[in-house]
């Protein structure tokens, strides 16, 4: 019987985060204590997002009403690198940018925690910013998904191509 495997990756639902950003200027658009604060939130390139207001505390704040926005359409928030208000003439712009894909350092810890707590007759192989998770028993597979979860990385992890 030929081995049954599964793929850890990064990866990020795009049409999720554009709908969480939808609803954040909406929703920022709407709100009593972000009128007249200039606030806006908005697309600046392909992964980046640019978050405006008048204030430090306003750019924060809009950036937290997007965050429960990634939230509530079940995006990690691992994967949202946000960088620090930084003032530009009279406003304060924050960037951040979502995160896809794993490292190859990152790999390397995941396979470690794999080969050194996982089950023996697990194999697990970088190719390139995915990992695949190889072994004769689907049960092995399964504690292999259940350690992986039991741990807290600094990324976004999913399991995919379960066969």
């Amino acid at each position: 019987m030929a081995d049954s495997s599964f793929d850890i990756v990064s990866k990020v639902e795009r049409q999720e985060v554009d709908n969480a950003l939808n609803q954040a200027a909406k929703e920022i658009s709407q709100r009593y204590d972000f009128k007249g604060v200039g606030a806006s939130i908005k697309w600046s390139g392909e992964d980046k997002i640019l978050m405006e207001a008048n204030s430090e505390e306003r750019v924060k704040a809009v950036l937290d009403v997007f965050e429960s926005k990634l939230v509530k359409r079940g995006i990690s928030l691992k994967a949202l690198e946000a960088g620090e208000p930084q003032l530009s003439g009279k406003e304060y712009k924050l960037f951040a940018s979502i995160q896809e894909g794993i490292s190859q350092e990152n790999a390397k810890k995941v396979a470690k925690i794999i080969r050194d707590e996982g089950p023996k007759g697990v194999k697990a192989q970088v190719q390139g910013d995915e990992l695949r998770v190889s072994s004769k028993s689907r049960d092995d597979l399964q504690t292999v998904i259940a350690l992986l979860k039991g741990k807290d990385f600094d990324f976004a992890l999913q399991f995919v191509n379960y066969r």
